[in-house]
């Protein structure tokens, strides 16, 4: 099994906010992922100059695509950079984790997100998308998909419609799975019709969130939600934070609950969950023990900033995945 994503490509400055006021005074709804312009961006930037703060590659799709890959799922990535320092960052993230780069390049500056920690760990994104933006459908050919089984794709493109079906096409010509993760409930608002026929059309597997769910399904609870995208795709999984996943096959529906852990900050929690959940798909264990595997590394990634576990950690969440095996095989 190989999977190729798609996504955003953009670096991560994690800081670490002492309150919410900040968020306050940008203007930044809690929790959300807002596209900002570089004016904006900068503007940030100089406020949060004297806080803690780290810098590392991320985007949505090529979180879970590192995931899997530390896992040991071949894999590759496609995304736009800029022929710039943070461009080189990313590249070479992607080539030390293992990963395939399908990189296309512009002469404007790569992506920044700044991702803002609140002291509760949740996380606000002010995201200048930069160079990522620019992918476009022609950039993208058959021979990207080609020898591929699995075609992950971040919801955070979907406001690029004619990009997005254009990827989608030529994953199931080549007879790929799509899946889809949501993104971000205020990214799923704004297109919302187009995300419907997406996940109508060409989705085998969704994610979402119950913020995620509850908007694509116009108000409903996660479990009720959770049935609705059930009805048109292979696999619905709705994420509930700390009250784990609930996951959807038919008329089939599972409860997993969450890792307890000491959390620090959200971010990834989700993406590293999808790596998880794929990397037991892929292998075909039962889809519970698919998102055991998902609690299991949306766990770690939580107790640390950023979107990324340490090498460190590698190690032992491969000898806990292996005891889940070990429940279906032994």
């Amino acid at each position: 099994m190989r999977v190729l994503g798609m996504g955003n490509a953009l670096v991560d400055m994690m800081t670490e906010l002492p309150d919410d006021h900040l968020l306050d005074e940008f203007g930044l709804q809690k929790g959300s992922m807002q596209l900002v312009d570089k004016e904006f961006s900068n503007h940030v930037l100089g406020k949060i100059q004297q806080l803690k703060k780290s810098e590392i590659s991320g985007g949505s799709a090529a979180n879970t695509i590192c995931g899997l890959a530390a896992m040991g799922i071949e894999t590759a990535f496609i995304g736009k950079v800029g022929k710039d320092r943070l461009g080189e960052v990313f590249e070479k993230d992607l080539v030390r984790n293992g990963i395939h780069p399908l990189l296309q390049y512009s002469g404007n500056e790569t992506g920044l997100a700044l991702a803002l920690v609140s002291p509760d760990s949740e996380r606000t994104f002010a995201t200048h998308l930069g160079a990522a933006v620019e992918l476009e459908p022609d950039d993208l050919t058959s021979d990207m998909f080609q020898g591929y089984t699995h075609f992950y794709i971040e919801g955070y493109l979907v406001q690029h419609h004619e990009l997005i079906r254009r990827a989608v096409e030529l994953a199931k010509e080549n007879s790929l799975d799509v899946i889809l993760d949501l993104a971000s409930f205020n990214v799923v608002a704004d297109n919302l019709d187009f995300l419907h026929f997406l996940v109508k059309e060409y989705a085998d597997v969704v994610f979402a969130n119950a913020d995620e769910a509850r908007t694509f399904t116009g108000g409903k609870k996660p479990e009720d939600a959770l049935e609705e995208i059930a009805e048109d795709c292979w696999i619905a999984v709705v994420k509930t934070g700390k009250n784990g996943s609930l996951i959807q096959n038919g008329r089939q529906v599972y409860r997993v609950p969450a890792s307890r852990v000491n959390c620090i900050d959200t971010t990834g929690a989700g993406d590293l969950y999808a790596s998880g959940f794929l990397y037991g798909m892929l292998n075909d264990l039962d889809l519970p023990l698919c998102g055991e595997i998902g609690s299991i590394l949306a766990g770690k990634v939580i107790e640390v900033i950023g979107a990324r576990i340490p090498d460190a950690t590698w190690p032992e969440i491969k000898d806990r995945v292996k005891k889940v095996i070990y429940k279906q095989i032994g």
